[in-house]
């Protein structure tokens, strides 16, 4: 590891170290309450996710699918959800290979069990990397996507709390959308699931 690599890992835990203080609090008792402390470390999560690279790999997918239909898109997930269960997965595989796929990963460790999944969608709603393997490759045609890219840069999205099927914990999700600093423009979208057990703790 090199010394700015040293440098950006030790800022990166103690960000996180400082996220988890910032969760300890009851146990949510209506939705409501979930909803108001995953909003208050949504701020510093969107600035933990919105790294060069993380930036990088999405400008580079949006190229990559700019000439994508709906029906290509229904093809890919379609393939994605086969793929989860199976041994060759060519879809898969690659996204989970992604540099930063592993940084997502790190993130996820770093967290303690806060975070539960991260997952980085392009500006289709198609998944760039992610920590966890996710249940479908398409996010375009759900709330995370859609209450957050589609409504712009500043928006922000937390769901109810349900078990997720892809990592069997008891979560909601944070989505929010990712956003070009030089331009201003919205460009894709990150999901953080975040577990409400260890949000309560």
């Amino acid at each position: 590891m090199n010394r700015h690599a040293g440098i950006r890992r030790a800022t990166f835990l103690a960000s996180l170290a400082a996220l988890a203080t910032l969760a300890i609090m009851p146990v949510p008792a209506a939705a409501s309450e979930h909803v108001a402390a995953i909003e208050k470390i949504a701020p510093r999560l969107r600035a933990l996710l919105s790294t060069p690279a993380i930036l990088a790999a999405v400008r580079e997918q949006n190229i990559r699918h700019a000439s994508l239909t709906q029906a290509d898109i229904d093809r890919l997930d379609k393939q994605w959800r086969a793929e989860v269960s199976a041994t060759k997965r060519p879809l898969i595989d690659p996204v989970l290979a992604h540099p930063v796929s592993a940084a997502l990963k790190a993130v996820q460790a770093d967290s303690k069990g806060l975070i539960t999944e991260i997952f980085v969608m392009d500006n289709k709603g198609l998944n760039v990397a992610q920590s966890e393997v996710t249940s479908d490759y398409w996010q375009g045609d759900e709330a995370k996507f859609q209450k957050t890219f589609d409504k712009g840069p500043n928006a922000i999205f937390v769901d109810k709390v349900e078990l997720d099927e892809s990592t069997q914990e008891f979560q909601a999700q944070l989505s929010f959308t990712l956003v070009d600093p030089a331009t201003q423009a919205s460009i894709g979208a990150v999901t953080v699931g975040i577990s409400i057990e260890r949000l309560a703790e």
